[in-house]
């Protein structure tokens, strides 16, 4: 910078002004250097912190028929729902049955679905309970372009997060589960599982908090000690009671449990 101005032969008044001019924009590039630095540093500061940042990647948001919007996770080569079905309609329009009386509840043959303790607040954070018949009705449960998953699919994302043994505390959410004897889950997997509870054979509600079941789309029969078939539909179990394993069972098509889906 000196030796170009006195290069140029101007006077030294001249010489003076585009000096200082020359510091001036000499301080302000020195000056958003340094803004830029700390910008870098601030932002890999935050990415690696991962406090506020969703490590868990995003397949599309989907809506169910009345207008519900789901997150959605990849785990391995499946996208699932990260949130518990709330729907109260069939995908084609029709209306799923609310049933409020347990007696009601035992004794049906067709789908209907109800709120843990028929409270509707627990409607937007754990979703809806259905039983079987719901599940399994041809005019369609789960989101256009989504289906309930098979008992396969659940083994294709057990296996993904290292096994039954394991796979529970990745799949359950870090909130909402009560601590029994410290065994909490990390949700690594993104799933973020929680304990809904279900509604027993009777009618009556049970284990918010301590169980999250979910329907499966196959069905079977079972074989019980004193001989008698009975039909069941096959579920995944996470629990709170001193386990992180993700479990599979069998279970009557009367009980209420929540529903994920996973992507076609």
């Amino acid at each position: 910078m000196f030796l170009y101005l006195k290069s140029t032969g101007l006077t030294p008044l001249y010489h003076s002004f585009f000096l200082i001019i020359f510091e001036h924009i000499y301080q302000m590039k020195k000056l958003a250097f340094l803004f830029c630095m700390l910008a870098l540093f601030t932002s890999c500061n935050s990415d690696s912190s991962g406090s506020d940042q969703n490590p868990f990647q995003n397949c599309g948001n989907v809506a169910d028929i009345d207008d519900n919007i789901y997150s959605t996770v990849t785990i391995g080569t499946q996208c699932w729902t990260t949130k518990n079905l709330n729907v109260s309609r069939y995908r084609n329009g029709d209306i799923i049955p609310q049933v409020t009386d347990a007696t009601e509840w035992a004794n049906l043959t067709t789908g209907a679905w109800c709120y843990y303790n028929n409270d509707s607040a627990n409607g937007p954070v754990y979703g809806k309970l259905y039983n079987w018949y719901a599940v399994n009705d041809p005019r369609g449960l789960a989101p256009l372009g989504y289906h309930i998953p098979s008992n396969d699919e659940w083994t294709t994302l057990i296996d993904f997060l290292g096994g039954e043994n394991v796979a529970g505390k990745k799949m359950k959410s870090t909130t909402l589960w009560n601590n029994i004897h410290g065994i909490i889950g990390d949700n690594s997997s993104g799933f973020s599982g929680i304990p809904a509870g279900i509604v027993w054979l009777d009618g009556v509600f049970k284990f918010k908090n301590l169980y999250a079941q979910w329907w499966t789309a196959d069905e079977g029969v079972f074989i019980s000690e004193d001989g008698i078939y009975l039909e069941f539909h096959a579920m995944l179990v996470l629990t709170a009671f001193g386990t992180n394993a993700a479990s599979r069972s069998h279970a009557d098509k009367h009980l209420g449990q929540s529903v994920r889906c996973i992507k076609d």
